[in-house]
Protein backbone atom coordinates (compact mmCIF):
# COMPACT_ATOMS: atom_id res chain seq x y z
CA UNK A 1 0.00 0.00 0.00
CA UNK A 2 2.87 2.64 1.17
CA UNK A 3 5.29 1.57 -1.95
CA UNK A 4 1.84 2.56 -4.57
CA UNK A 5 1.54 5.46 -2.52
CA UNK A 6 5.33 6.04 -3.35
CA UNK A 7 5.08 5.45 -6.64
CA UNK A 8 2.05 7.44 -7.72
CA UNK A 9 3.69 10.46 -5.96
CA UNK A 10 6.64 9.92 -8.09
CA UNK A 11 5.00 10.14 -11.00
CA UNK A 12 3.00 12.82 -9.97
CA UNK A 13 5.94 15.01 -9.34
CA UNK A 14 7.54 13.91 -13.11
CA UNK A 15 4.30 15.30 -14.80
CA UNK A 16 4.35 18.49 -13.28
CA UNK A 17 8.13 19.08 -13.70
CA UNK A 18 7.43 18.20 -17.64
CA UNK A 19 4.33 20.45 -17.75
CA UNK A 20 6.36 23.55 -16.09
CA UNK A 21 9.25 22.69 -18.35
CA UNK A 22 7.27 22.68 -21.94
CA UNK A 23 4.49 25.06 -20.78
CA UNK A 24 6.42 27.38 -19.07
CA UNK A 25 5.67 30.89 -21.08
CA UNK A 26 7.92 33.14 -19.24
CA UNK A 27 10.93 32.76 -20.74
CA UNK A 28 12.66 36.27 -20.43
CA UNK A 29 12.68 39.02 -18.05
CA UNK A 30 10.53 41.60 -18.53
CA UNK A 31 12.24 44.73 -19.26
CA UNK A 32 8.76 47.09 -19.26
CA UNK A 33 4.90 46.85 -20.34
CA UNK A 34 2.44 48.97 -21.19
CA UNK A 35 -1.12 48.37 -21.33
CA UNK A 36 -3.56 50.62 -23.57
CA UNK A 37 -7.16 51.19 -23.81
CA UNK A 38 -9.05 53.02 -26.18
CA UNK A 39 -6.25 55.00 -26.59
CA UNK A 40 -5.23 56.22 -23.61
CA UNK A 41 -2.68 54.87 -21.39
CA UNK A 42 -4.06 52.80 -18.60
CA UNK A 43 -1.30 50.95 -16.52
CA UNK A 44 2.70 50.26 -17.01
CA UNK A 45 5.51 48.85 -15.04
CA UNK A 46 9.10 49.08 -15.89
CA UNK A 47 11.38 51.84 -17.26
CA UNK A 48 10.10 52.80 -20.83
CA UNK A 49 12.40 55.40 -22.22
CA UNK A 50 10.81 58.73 -22.59
CA UNK A 51 10.80 59.43 -25.90
CA UNK A 52 9.05 55.96 -26.85
CA UNK A 53 6.46 56.38 -23.98
CA UNK A 54 5.45 59.37 -25.55
CA UNK A 55 5.28 58.36 -29.09
CA UNK A 56 3.64 55.13 -28.14
CA UNK A 57 0.83 57.30 -26.39
CA UNK A 58 0.40 59.79 -29.53
CA UNK A 59 -0.06 56.66 -31.52
CA UNK A 60 -2.55 54.58 -29.44
CA UNK A 61 -4.17 58.21 -29.31
CA UNK A 62 -4.64 58.56 -32.78
CA UNK A 63 -5.97 55.48 -33.83
CA UNK A 64 -7.80 54.64 -30.72
CA UNK A 65 -5.99 51.72 -29.76
CA UNK A 66 -6.77 48.75 -27.05
CA UNK A 67 -3.24 47.08 -27.05
CA UNK A 68 -0.73 46.05 -24.85
CA UNK A 69 3.55 46.36 -25.52
CA UNK A 70 5.44 44.17 -23.75
CA UNK A 71 9.93 44.61 -23.68
CA UNK A 72 11.31 41.24 -22.82
CA UNK A 73 15.14 40.36 -22.76
CA UNK A 74 16.13 37.09 -23.47
CA UNK A 75 19.85 37.84 -24.36
CA UNK A 76 18.43 40.21 -26.90
CA UNK A 77 15.53 42.51 -26.60
CA UNK A 78 12.55 41.15 -28.23
CA UNK A 79 8.97 43.76 -28.25
CA UNK A 80 5.99 41.99 -28.22
CA UNK A 81 2.58 43.53 -29.53
CA UNK A 82 -0.53 42.12 -28.40
CA UNK A 83 -2.23 40.45 -31.50
CA UNK A 84 -5.33 42.36 -32.04
CA UNK A 85 -3.03 45.43 -33.54
CA UNK A 86 -2.96 45.42 -37.39
CA UNK A 87 0.60 44.68 -38.94
CA UNK A 88 1.26 48.28 -40.15
CA UNK A 89 0.67 49.63 -36.47
CA UNK A 90 3.07 47.09 -35.29
CA UNK A 91 5.62 48.11 -37.61
CA UNK A 92 5.26 51.70 -36.56
CA UNK A 93 5.36 51.19 -32.94
CA UNK A 94 8.83 48.51 -33.59
CA UNK A 95 9.48 51.77 -35.93
CA UNK A 96 9.29 53.67 -32.94
CA UNK A 97 11.15 51.34 -30.46
CA UNK A 98 14.51 52.72 -29.68
CA UNK A 99 16.33 48.76 -29.99
CA UNK A 100 20.24 50.65 -29.54
CA UNK A 101 19.24 51.97 -26.50
CA UNK A 102 19.15 48.62 -25.03
CA UNK A 103 22.22 46.70 -27.40
CA UNK A 104 24.79 48.94 -25.49
CA UNK A 105 27.50 45.97 -25.19
CA UNK A 106 29.39 47.01 -21.51
CA UNK A 107 33.26 46.01 -21.35
CA UNK A 108 34.47 45.01 -18.11
CA UNK A 109 37.76 46.91 -17.91
CA UNK A 110 39.07 45.55 -14.90
CA UNK A 111 39.85 41.77 -16.58
CA UNK A 112 41.87 44.22 -19.48
CA UNK A 113 43.98 45.94 -16.56
CA UNK A 114 44.75 42.95 -14.93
Amino acid sequence: MLETIFKISFILVLFVLAYKLIFNSNKGLTVFEMHFKDGKLISHKGKIPEKFKQDCRALAKSDKLTMTVRCEKQGDIRLHVSANVGDNLTQQIRNLFPFEYYDKKITDNSKING
